[in-house]
Order: C-alpha cells, then structure tokens, then sequence
C-alpha cells in the first residue's frame, strides 16, 4: 500500500474538499437522479494524482471509490423520488436483473482494464450524453400521460440488453447509471422527472455489484492508498457519503419545482464539464 504522507494541513484541506463533493453531490443525487458519480469521479481523480496513487491503478481506485459512495445515495435519491411516485416500477422490474448481472460482471473484470481505458469510457459517454440532453428536444416524452411509461422497444430482449449495457458501462464508469439512464429512458418516451426517479432507484443496482466487483479486484494491488478494501478507499468513501445523505432529499425538492426543459439542460452542462476533467488526464 502507499505510504506517502503529507502535511496535516494539506490533509485537512483535502477533507475540506471531499466534504464539499459530498454536499454537492447529494444535490445532484436528487436533483439528477444520480448517484453524484458525474462530480465525485473528477474529484477523487484529482484527489487520488495528488495523493501519487499509482497511474496503472488510478482510475480503478476513483471508480471504486465513487461506486461505494453511491450505495447510500442513490438509495437516499431513490426514496424520495419514490416518495414523489416518480420511480416507474414497471420499468424498474423489467431492467432490474440484466442491470444488476451486467455491473457485477464489468467491475469484476475491471482487473484487466487499463486505467486510460477507464478514463476515456467516462470520458466519451459523458459527452456525447451531455450534448444530446443539452440540445434535445424535450416535447414528445414530458408531454407524455402521467401514467405512461416506456415504449415496447425498451422491454423483452431488446430492453435486456440496453438494460446491460447501462449497468456495465456505468459500473466502469463509476456512476450511478442516471447519466446514461435518464436520456434512454427519455427517448423511450418516459417523462423525464419519472425518468430521473428511475434512473435513481438504477443507481443502488449498479453501485452494490459494482462495488464488490472492483473490491475484490483489487486485493493484494501494489500502490493503493492506506484504508483501502481492494480498490475501495473507505475514507475517502465515508467522508463524501455521510456528507451527501444531508442533502438528497434537498435536491429531490428542487428538482420536482424545475420544468423538465432546464432539468436536461443543467444535467447536461454538469455532466460535459466533468467530461472534460477526466480527459485531460488522457488527451494530449
């Protein structure tokens, strides 16, 4: 494990900042219905370069780190927009097993993945999803019933599969889901404050598996931060988490009094800067 210290000062410092990625990314749980991946990876990505974690192994420990966080609040996120009636569990019940055996395997493979890899994963996804919700057209799902839900491309074998797909690349990804979630359930006509709700209660599917995939691939990795459980930091973990419960169900009320059209639109410009961090680490 590394051994590398630093100045209590940089440290307190350090905490500081991992306490504010805490608060806004509960914020973002409820507001977004995500699990604050879109923040807490090019944090802890900053955050762990600093701390001289490895290059081979930098990403994996971001990713996984990010991951445990989100346990508790997608959770959090997922129960007060359940509360809200806005988790559609048709949907849910549909996606839920091919979403949940999709991240388990990603992040139980992610071993073998290079950390560039990752990065450029998060990278690429995260901006093509932030341009497509900050110019899509918003009309033909938030005019949707209120009881309406997904068309029938998005169940039987076909919604399997996109349901996999969004469940593996979001675990490598290090988030929650709600990033690639709420426009694929948006282009499949599911109003999009459901779509939001949904994504959230997607989170908890993801992380759990997704969490316990990149622990045990990380076990007896040379050059982990101290306090690790594979590539799990559990600081790190513990301080963003028990600062972002306080704050979902805030967030959860702020998104309910948005329109839908400014809903996309502030996902999409969060999620395009948080694109941009993590590819400066790869692109010249």
């Amino acid at each position: 494990m590394l051994t590398t210290t630093h100045a209590p000062d940089v440290l307190l410092l350090m905490a500081v900042g991992l306490l504010s990625t805490g608060v806004i990314a509960g914020l973002l749980a409820g507001l977004l219905g995500v699990g604050g991946g879109i923040v807490i990876v090019p944090v802890l990505f900053l955050l762990f370069t600093y701390l001289e974690v490895p290059s081979a192994i930098v990403m994996h420990m971001v990713v996984a780190t990010s991951l445990a966080t989100i346990i508790p609040i997608s959770l959090s996120s997922a129960r007060e927009h359940y509360r809200r009636a806005a988790v559609d569990m048709d949907v849910f019940r549909h996606w839920a097993p091919f979403m949940l055996v999709a991240a388990g395997i990603a992040a139980g493979l992610s071993g073998r993945l290079d950390s560039s890899y990752l990065q450029l994963l998060f990278g690429g996804i995260a901006i093509y999803v932030a341009a497509t919700m900050i110019r899509g057209k918003t009309s033909a799902a938030d005019a949707a019933p209120e009881g309406s839900t997904i068309t029938p491309l998005g169940r039987g074998a076909t919604g399997g599969i996109i349901s996999a797909l969004i469940g593996a690349a979001s675990a490598l990804m290090g988030i929650g889901g709600g990033s690639i979630a709420v426009p694929v359930l948006s282009a499949l006509q599911l109003p999009v404050h459901r779509a939001v709700g949904t994504a959230a209660a997607f989170g908890f599917l993801i992380a759990v598996p997704g969490a316990i995939g990149f622990a045990i691939a990380g076990f007896g990795t040379e050059g982990r931060l101290p306090f690790s459980l594979g590539f799990i930091n559990l600081p790190a973990a513990v301080i963003i988490f028990s600062t972002s419960l306080f704050f979902v169900p805030l967030g959860s009320r702020i998104a309910h009094a948005l329109d839908p059209k400014r809903l996309r639109r502030a996902f999409g410009f969060f999620l395009l800067l948080s694109a941009l961090n993590i590819l400066s680490g790869v692109v010249p």
